[in-house]
């Protein structure tokens, strides 16, 4: 009988790689739809996907060699909003200035990963709060696919309303949305994928594919940026690393954390967490926000996963992505946002790890909840929550709650508006 290929662990090599097979079929969307939220923040398409292809890539491979763990670090669905749009959009940042801000927060980040730092902050910024941003990013990346999708339109007589329901646009996002919620709640192998496959084609049925070949032969293929730093005495820069610094130590924190308990590989969380911020540190020479710790991983693991061969797996299929680009910028809006209003979904899903029953933990978490998306400012948002917890708990007179590193965070969050208001 033919003896399997075994590793030192006595596991199949094949299952690894098929497993990273897998996680790359489950994660590949993010190409097309992470250049469309970068786009929104100067770049063209085109090279936003190249970028997005290398993070990946390089990500994968750091994070399979560094902690020979089966995950995958791709740009993250929430991180790229905020960065596309509170970062360069909200603060008047140019791209290579958002890009010194990815970098600037990649070190914090790296610094926390290597230093007690990590925990220390895991203890005193509350739980409440951590997930409220993971649900006002899910709110967010829900309204942003309803707005590409033209389902929702700025209102005559409100701030929005519903779109034109017999639009071709419209009927072609619904379709497609039907699509991907059947293929997502099934647990389809590449939902996602075949999601964004059958948008396009049903955009070329409608007549609304708008026929562009894709890649623009005339524009110059960067394939790394330098970040500038020429806004680092602003303000608004440094109010842009703060926001970023916070979402990317906790989301990593808590993804990785989880992912490794399915695996019973607890020990690996140092090296893992080390792999995260380095690869995050990468993307600001890339040209891309920073990678997260994809939630997808776990498509990885439950298809027996379970060394760094299946994300190295996944890293290099991604490189092999580069040879597609030309198909893949066919992919219209309406076949991208149906894909976020999933992702939205399943981000607010965090709701309920919230004590709602706790006033002092509710409100703040429900002021941040509800002003991402209508601010349409992830930083702004988080600061009306940050600055309303110390209030509450000590109206409440629970002051015991409240730890330092709050105070000084809702104290930053409070300077940076009255800046705003005095025209600073």
């Amino acid at each position: 009988m033919k003896q399997q290929n075994l590793d030192t662990t006595g596991h199949s090599v094949r299952k690894d790689i098929t497993a990273g097979l897998i996680g790359y079929l489950t994660t590949v969307y993010i190409v097309a739809v992470n250049s469309s939220i970068l786009s929104e923040a100067g770049v063209s398409v085109q090279n936003a996907m190249i970028a997005t292809i290398l993070a990946s890539f390089v990500g994968c491979v750091l994070l399979g060699l560094w902690a020979n763990a089966p995950m995958i670090l791709i740009p993250g669905m929430g991180v790229n909003a905020l960065f596309a749009y509170s970062i360069v959009q909200g603060a008047g940042l140019t791209f290579q200035e958002g890009l010194g801000v990815v970098l600037v927060s990649s070190v914090l980040f790296i610094i926390v990963a290597m230093t007690k730092l990590g925990g220390w902050l895991q203890t005193a910024i509350p739980d409440s709060l951590k997930h409220a941003i993971t649900v006002g990013l899910g709110f967010f990346l829900t309204l942003i696919g309803l707005e590409k999708g033209g389902l929702v339109v700025r209102g005559e007589h409100s701030l929005i309303e519903l779109g034109d329901l017999t639009s071709p646009i419209v009927m072609v996002s619904l379709l497609t949305l039907g699509i991907g919620i059947f293929l997502f709640v099934k647990n389809v192998p590449g939902h996602f994928l075949i999601t964004m496959a059958s948008g396009t084609l049903l955009a070329y049925m409608f007549g609304v594919l708008d026929g562009k070949t894709g890649v623009n032969q005339n524009l110059d293929v960067q394939w790394a940026f330098m970040p500038s730093f020429s806004a680092i005495d602003e303000l608004a820069f440094w109010m842009g690393v703060f926001p970023l610094t916070i979402v990317l130590v906790f989301e990593n924190m808590g993804l990785i954390n989880g992912q490794l308990s399915m695996l019973n590989q607890q020990d690996k969380f140092r090296k893992s967490f080390k792999s995260t911020a380095f690869s995050a540190l990468t993307c600001a020479f890339f040209g891309t926000s920073p990678t997260v710790s994809s939630a997808e991983s776990a498509a990885v693991i439950a298809s027996e996963g379970k060394t760094g061969k299946a994300s190295i797996t996944t890293g290099v299929l991604f490189l092999v992505t580069i040879l597609f680009i030309p198909f893949i910028s066919w992919i219209p809006s309406m076949a991208i946002s149906p894909i976020l209003i999933i992702v939205g979904a399943l981000m607010v899903q965090n709701i309920r790890h919230i004590s709602l029953e706790d006033l002092s933990e509710a409100i703040p978490a429900f002021l941040i909840m509800v002003m991402i998306p209508f601010t349409y400012s992830i930083a702004d948002g988080m600061a009306f929550g940050f600055i309303a917890y110390p209030i509450v708990k000590f109206a409440i007179g629970k002051k015991k709650e409240i730890s330092v590193p709050i105070v000084i965070i809702a104290c930053m969050f409070l300077a940076e508006f009255i800046m705003k208001s005095i025209g600073y």
